[in-house]
């Protein structure tokens, strides 16, 4: 199913509807997807304030707890399912209006309770097909806190195979900090 935007450039009605949430970082939305209660609209409030704060670049709602997704070109667009755009739960407040963007391209999915998630993933578990098209994705493990590793994600690159790892790396030594700054 191809739906997205029109050659007028108005966006196709009838994109498949998910249980996720999204918010726009800068000039990508982050797709926010897993079960009931695993902190999706958590995930998505703490972006928007990390994006107040300074933490990440701007960061503004394109939708919480459902939203649609389209396939435009070559990308995924996200928008908000209309009952519910400019809604997002607080826990501990409930329901809030708060600003919101009526679509992203979505550059980066963060899956809440993988059961893949692993401290060093492996390269194919993180990318995912939406719709076809290949997204960078966080695998997010029960249990941990998926802010910093969002975060991370938007601000660092990936390590380089031509960076040289310390000789204490390479014997396998847990410590990777030099012997005599870890001693002093």
């Amino acid at each position: 199913m191809n739906q997205g935007r029109s050659n007028d450039g108005s966006l196709n009605q009838g994109g498949p509807s998910v249980h996720a949430s999204a918010v726009k970082v800068g000039q990508l939305a982050v797709l926010i997807r897993g079960p009931s209660g695993s902190g999706k609209s958590r995930l998505a409030f703490d972006l928007i304030m990390a994006g107040r704060s300074g933490v990440v670049e701007r960061a503004v709602l394109v939708g919480d707890d459902r939203v649609h997704l389209a396939t435009v070109g070559d990308e995924i667009e996200v928008r908000p399912a209309p009952r519910l755009a400019g809604l997002i739960e607080v826990p501990g407040l409930g329901i809030r209006r708060c600003d919101f963007v009526e679509h992203a391209t979505v550059g980066l999915v963060v899956d809440l309770e993988a059961a893949d998630a692993e401290r060093m993933p492996a390269a194919e578990s993180l990318e995912t097909s939406i719709l076809g098209v290949l997204i960078p994705r966080i695998p997010v493990g029960c249990g941990y806190s998926p802010l910093p590793l969002v975060v991370a994600s938007l601000t660092t690159t990936k390590s380089s195979s031509s960076v040289n790892p310390s000789g204490d790396c390479l014997k396998g030594n847990g410590n990777h900090m030099n012997p005599t700054i870890a001693t002093e």
